[in-house]
């Protein structure tokens, strides 16, 4: 089964135009996912009555809905293509002040400024790094990470990212990096 992330400036916007189940994560509403076809759910609770592990291995298809605040600042479809295809300034990633204004690397200032990422694959490289399953590599070199960032690790309860999911967190930091840039420059 595919997973799919959608991010939203506000979630809840979208989610009050269609029907949809949340979905389960063991005892608890799972935060992001939703259901937009049939499953079997809970009718006082409201949520899918199997964990969203076991609703995937019974092919339900769930997706994940996210709240990414950054996009509230974005004015349209042509002004985010801009901001996405922009080269940002590379180098402000090197200033902490810099680095704990950007979504999703805020917190992560030493890696960043150990790996020095100058591109969207060596970011999407470096956001991987992050991860327990992966934080081996943070002394190792690019070659060396390069060739294993991307190899599934043993055991299914370590965590890691995917690429596709790194690659996109990595072009969604771009974007916010030329957004606190946009606004400094005016």
């Amino acid at each position: 089964m595919p997973d799919i992330d959608i991010d939203f400036a506000n979630r809840l916007t979208v989610l009050n135009k269609f029907k949809h189940v949340p979905a389960r994560l063991k005892n608890r509403k799972h935060n992001t996912g939703v259901y937009c076809h049939r499953v079997p759910s809970d009718p006082f609770k409201g949520l899918c009555t199997l964990d969203h592990k076991a609703a995937e291995k019974a092919d339900y298809f769930k997706l994940d809905l996210l709240n990414v605040a950054i996009y509230k600042d974005v004015h349209s479809e042509e002004h985010l293509t801009k901001l996405m295809n922009t080269e940002p300034l590379w180098e402000l990633l090197q200033h902490k002040e810099f680095v704990e204004q950007i979504f999703h690397i805020g917190n992560h200032y030493e890696v960043i400024k150990n790996l020095k990422p100058t591109s969207i694959p060596e970011l999407a490289a470096t956001i991987a790094v992050i991860r327990p399953a992966k934080r081996y590599l943070l002394d190792q070199g690019w070659d060396t990470i390069k060739k294993e960032v991307w190899i599934k690790p043993s055991g299914s309860d370590a965590y890691y990212f995917k690429k596709a999911h790194a690659v996109a967190y990595a072009v969604a930091i771009v974007v916010h990096m030329n957004l606190v840039c946009e606004s400094i420059g005016q």
